[in-house]
């Protein structure tokens, strides 16, 4: 049978084609997916659960004139596939390749780059709003799914959403799953719509029949009206979004392409919002993916054995911060009945499920809601418990007033472990946990840590618990280094000096330690004497340990893992000012003020040289303007 999905440039194409010839492209795309994961880790579960409703879409609108914004955008994929990218799909989440999420600047049909759950209803409201302000004849359509549909966000848009009522399509996509199972009342609530058996069009006639009855006055007439509306809003599986102002259809089959289609076409000529609910499965087509969502989300490269299963290809990777971390935490939680953990959706991602299993009295998984999560930890801390709040980087920014007004402001003892601290390589800019010592450090009564490698995660931890206001811990997503030497105790503020030196001294923020290490090393054999410092604190920042190094090497260098803007630096940099000392010998390694492309780990800390070679490198450079060394070149 000849390849139709390599001969797509454009889904205007797919308009044209039949609904088995459709069929035949859902396969080729998960074929292609399959293919792309004997080579590198990729999204996969979540991609193949929306092949056909991808192709539903496109071969009903046009959205080069129409709008769609994917909510996650890693599912992204069957997108990429059909709109002029198959050829360069084998480059997805590598240097210079396609990214893995919807990206404007590889094409007009990824309109956001969305990387952060729950902010597609509100963008698409705003589409919508703009092209009815500029006159524009166009449609706007929103695909958010079950375990993001309980976002704070979500509900401030369906609001404006129904107040203004202007057309446009939310398409709910329900797979039961966000990226571990669902939590909470609304996926209770869409359990039950998934079960109920009147679909659109049944509901629909019954319930035109009895707005046939009359209402009159009496007493006897009141009661029929109240059984009337009684029996209306039984059948009537979406009554919460119809009190919103949508229009609700569904639950319909989201893997039935001639299905979607039919109801993509009939909401379009609906006035106001509408609400389609699409049940589809995450991992459709694929029985191992399908079987197990969670582990398939972002699972390892595999290779397909001939019975149809999943085989990982060896890895040599150690443990992960990740894993530290959680070992971390179940230690404390074995040892004080006081300590709770609170994650947004991320058991799997921040590798809870065993404390999840061990202490299902004290884990709490909030859904996509890291707002509320922060807020939650704060209502346990105020009565005496010590909450752990475990959220990646990237999306505790979307807590940051919580943290202000609920925790700080409160003076209330929460630890947030910042999973994800750092560079997250192929994920790409949505997901750098790289603002975050900026943002923590702004607030009063917060202390900011970062472990130099894993024999500092569990210390600082113990230290944050005993500790009589927040703390923040934040690890990257690598294999951890653990380093040989005499580790010395946590103490608030202090620092911890691996070694000194009169040339120069590298102090290290965070997991830049190890990489610090090897430049000092690589650089003595060259004849400079280069000391080390395990910055451990952020704030409050080690002022003697500052004024030290200042005073007795010739020059200083900063390395860390986050933006230089705001970041440890200008932490030291600003210590510095206050005690009145000379800066102007102190060179800083960072990220710059600009968004990171994907690539891989290696490459992206090569680039901004916060690798051992860039450390030394700018040791070299800063020796060489001082002229200690004339045979060091750089």
């Amino acid at each position: 049978m000849t390849k139709l999905l390599p001969t797509i440039q454009s889904p205007l194409q797919l308009h044209n084609m039949s609904l088995a010839e459709l069929n035949q492209v859902a396969v080729e795309i998960r074929e292609t997916l399959c293919n792309l994961l004997s080579l590198r880790a990729a999204h996969f579960a979540s991609n193949l659960g929306v092949v056909e409703l991808t192709l539903a879409l496109h071969s009903t609108y046009d959205f080069l004139k129409d709008h769609l914004i994917w909510d996650t955008g890693h599912q992204i994929y069957p997108q990429k596939l059909i709109t002029g990218r198959y050829d360069e799909f084998h480059t997805i989440r590598t240097k210079g390749g396609l990214m893995g999420y919807p990206n404007p600047a590889e094409s007009d049909y990824d309109l956001f780059m969305t990387g952060h759950a729950g902010c597609s209803v509100s963008t698409t409201v705003g589409l919508r709003s703009g092209s009815d302000i500029l006159g524009q004849d166009n449609y706007s359509v929103a695909v958010i799914g079950d375990g993001a549909f309980p976002s704070g966000i979500v509900m401030e848009a369906i609001n404006n959403a129904g107040e203004l009522n202007s057309k446009m399509l939310v398409v709910l996509n329900d797979n039961e799953m966000s990226i571990c199972p669902r939590v909470g009342g609304i996926a209770t609530y869409l359990d039950r719509l998934r079960s109920n058996k009147f679909y659109a069009g049944v509901k629909s006639e019954v319930v035109n029949m009895l707005n046939r009855v009359p209402v009159l006055g009496d007493p006897t007439e009141r009661l029929l009206f109240q059984i009337k509306e009684g029996v209306k809003a039984g059948l009537h599986g979406g009554m919460m979004f119809e009190e919103f102002g949508f229009k609700y259809f569904g639950p319909i089959d989201g893997h039935d392409i001639g299905v979607v289609k039919k109801y993509l076409k009939m909401v379009r000529e609906i006035d106001g919002p509408v609400l389609l609910h699409v049940i589809t499965k995450k991992g459709h087509g694929f029985q191992p993916a399908a079987e197990d969502p969670v582990y398939f989300h972002t699972p390892a490269p595999f290779e397909t054995a001939e019975d149809g299963q999943a085989v990982p290809k060896p890895s040599s990777s150690g443990k992960a911060y990740t894993n530290h971390a959680r070992d971390a935490i179940a230690d404390q939680m074995r040892n004080n009945e006081r300590v709770t953990v609170i994650t947004a959706a991320m058991c799997q991602g921040n590798k809870l499920e065993p404390i999840r299993e061990e202490f299902p009295g004290r884990f709490f998984d909030v859904g996509i809601c890291e707002s509320h999560a922060v807020a939650f930890a704060a209502g346990q801390a105020k009565v005496g418990l010590r909450p752990i709040v475990d959220i990646y980087s990237t999306f505790l920014q979307r807590s940051f007033d919580q943290i202000f007004q609920e925790v700080c402001l409160q003076k209330l003892p929460v630890t947030f472990m910042l999973d994800r601290g750092g560079l997250t390589a192929d994920d790409g800019p949505t997901h750098h946990g790289t603002f975050d010592l900026g943002y923590m450090r702004l607030f009063p009564n917060m202390v900011v840590m970062a472990p130099g490698d894993a024999n500092d995660i569990g210390a600082m931890l113990d230290f944050s618990l005993s500790h009589d206001v927040a703390c923040s811990i934040r690890y990257p997503k690598t294999t951890a280094a653990e380093i040989q030497r005499e580790l010395k105790p946590i103490e608030l503020g202090k620092s911890e000096s691996i070694s000194e030196g009169s040339d120069g001294t590298i102090i290290a923020c965070g997991t830049t330690l190890q990489a610090a290490l090897k430049a000092a090393e690589s650089l003595r054999a060259e004849g400079l004497d280069i000391g080390v410092v395990n910055a451990r604190f952020v704030k409050p920042i080690d002022t003697e340990m500052i004024r030290n190094a200042l005073l007795n090497s010739d020059f200083v260098v900063t390395v860390e893992e986050a933006m230089l803007m705001g970041g440890f630096g200008s932490a030291l940099l600003e210590a510095a000012n206050e005690m009145r000392l000379d800066t102007s010998r102190v060179h800083r390694i960072g990220i710059p003020d600009e968004f990171v492309e994907h690539q891989s780990r290696p490459e992206v800390l090569a680039a901004l040289k916060l690798d051992a070679n860039g450390i030394a490198e700018t040791c070299r450079e800063a020796a060489k303007q001082l002229k200690l060394n004339p045979e060091v070149t750089s």
